[in-house]
């Protein structure tokens, strides 16, 4: 860059030249978001919350489930911005231009500016928990919601959904990624359109905590490894988070629409779980979510998405005590309710990031292809599924399928603990290895996946 050594005599130019100086001399920080979940007794009053947000950190943005005013009223003159959700089942009702309309108007225009309403998220994972019927109608409901806020004259708040990674069919390598067959042209292909058309955001849920491999730890905790090389992009992966994060990108590409900004919405790792969860530590939470943060706030995106600010929403702000499932989907909270924090990874005004572990150490030539799991693998049910959804699979494998469910009723070496829970998971696991042991055996609409501890307790011996 030329120099030049003119003297300089505007105040203004003064100010303006040292600033830009200063300016590019900080590094790159980019919005953090948190989830800010509301399923516990004794969590403190949403005005606290915003207070301590506001004065103690230095998360910009948060995202709730639903629209629950006294949240809203206690951000407004906060500048953090709020992702609110549109609860599942009003999204029939979305499609009548006249209830989007009164929606906004008892909801959002309440609240709105004073609170920084940026995106009204419809629904939460639609395509992985609802009926087909809820599904073919999201992205109309969506249409008509947007419509309704520019009739009412909002015309700064963008409408989304956010989207389990059951939407891909495969995400590894990121570069074959693709989205599921039926979903990708007849509902992905219409919301990008509208996204693009609307400028939202795609929104995804990545948790490469759901896909815990103990052969890959270091790989998703953002530790020191040797990478892992995909053959067709020749690019080279640090970390799970960008392998889901491309994935995404390229089923989108694929479509035509890599061009539409993509959110994290969720992501994080608990730090507390059951005997069979021993993943959950709280070593492990502040790896992933202080490796986290420190990608976060260096801005250099993803192998296939250079310097692209990825917008993250970890999860979750609390640890939420009467929360359904298990210990670990009560406790991936950043906090406690009383404020501590649960382990520190530099979210606090003043503290500092916690410290890269050396590496990761990339190859400087092509290295190794994706290491697969070793050793034996189990299905288990997913923390967040519900108790309803468990007996369903339960009935169904039991029906016809050629499951031996005996060990799990009265008298069965596998009956106690006499849970849904406990039942489903035997006998999820045993579909799955009399079925063939494939990853596709292992779904459950989207209820389990594949662990490599053994569960087996007592006389409960789980099929391997």
């Amino acid at each position: 860059m030329e120099v030049s050594y003119k003297k300089i005599t505007s105040p203004l130019f003064t100010f303006l030249f040292i600033s830009s100086i200063f300016t590019q001399c900080l590094p790159y920080v980019s919005s953090l978001g948190v989830n800010y979940g509301t399923l516990g007794n004794n969590l403190p009053p949403p005005s606290q919350v915003a207070q301590f947000l506001k004065d103690r950190t230095i998360i910009d943005k948060i995202k709730i489930f639903d629209v629950n005013p006294d949240i809203l009223k206690a951000f407004a003159n906060t500048n953090i911005s709020v992702t609110v959700t549109v609860p599942n089942g009003e999204i029939p009702k979305l499609l009548d231009i006249g209830y989007a309309k009164s929606y906004v108007e008892a909801n959002i225009k309440p609240f709105y500016p004073q609170t920084k309403i940026d995106v009204i998220a419809v629904g939460n994972e639609i395509l992985h928990w609802e009926t087909p019927e809820v599904q073919n109608k999201l992205v109309s409901a969506m249409r008509t919601l947007y419509q309704a806020l520019t009739q009412s004259g909002i015309n700064t708040i963008k409408v989304s959904t956010p989207h389990s990674l059951g939407i891909l069919l495969s995400s590894n390598p990121p570069s074959l990624a693709k989205f599921r067959p039926g979903w990708d042209v007849n509902i992905l292909a219409p919301m990008l359109q509208f996204l693009r058309e609307t400028k939202g955001p795609f929104m995804v849920n990545p948790y490469p905590y759901f896909g815990y491999n103990p052969q890959q730890v270091d790989f998703l905790l953002f530790k020191q490894n040797k990478g892992v090389f995909d053959k067709f992009s020749r690019r080279t992966y640090s970390n799970m988070f960008d392998v889901l994060l491309d994935a995404v990108f390229m089923s989108m590409k694929r479509l035509g629409y890599d061009d539409v900004d993509i959110v994290a919405a969720e992501t994080g790792w608990p730090s507390f779980g059951e005997s069979f969860e021993p993943q959950c530590t709280v070593d492990n939470a502040a790896s992933y979510n202080g490796g986290l943060v420190r990608k976060i706030v260096s801005g250099i995106g993803s192998p296939l998405m250079p310097h692209r600010k990825i917008e993250t929403y970890l999860f979750g702000l609390f640890n939420e005590n009467t929360k359904p499932g298990s210990n670990a989907e009560r406790n991936f909270g950043l906090f406690r309710p009383d404020f501590t924090p649960v382990y520190n990874i530099g979210i606090m005004k003043g503290q500092q990031l916690l410290p890269a572990q050396p590496g990761p150490r990339l190859p400087a030539q092509p290295g190794p292809k994706p290491v697969g799991p070793m050793g034996k693998k189990f299905c288990m049910p997913k923390p967040q599924a519900t108790d309803a959804q468990l007996q369903a699979s339960l009935d169904w494998a039991c029906t016809n399928q050629g499951v031996d469910c005996g060990p799990v009723q009265a008298g069965g070496p596998c009956f106690n603990p006499n849970t849904v829970r406990s039942h489903a998971a035997y006998v999820m696991n045993s579909y799955y290895q009399i079925k063939g042991k494939n990853d596709f055996n292992c779904d459950f609409s989207g209820s389990a996946a594949i662990v490599f501890a053994d569960p087996s307790y007592g006389t409960c011996k789980y099929l391997s």
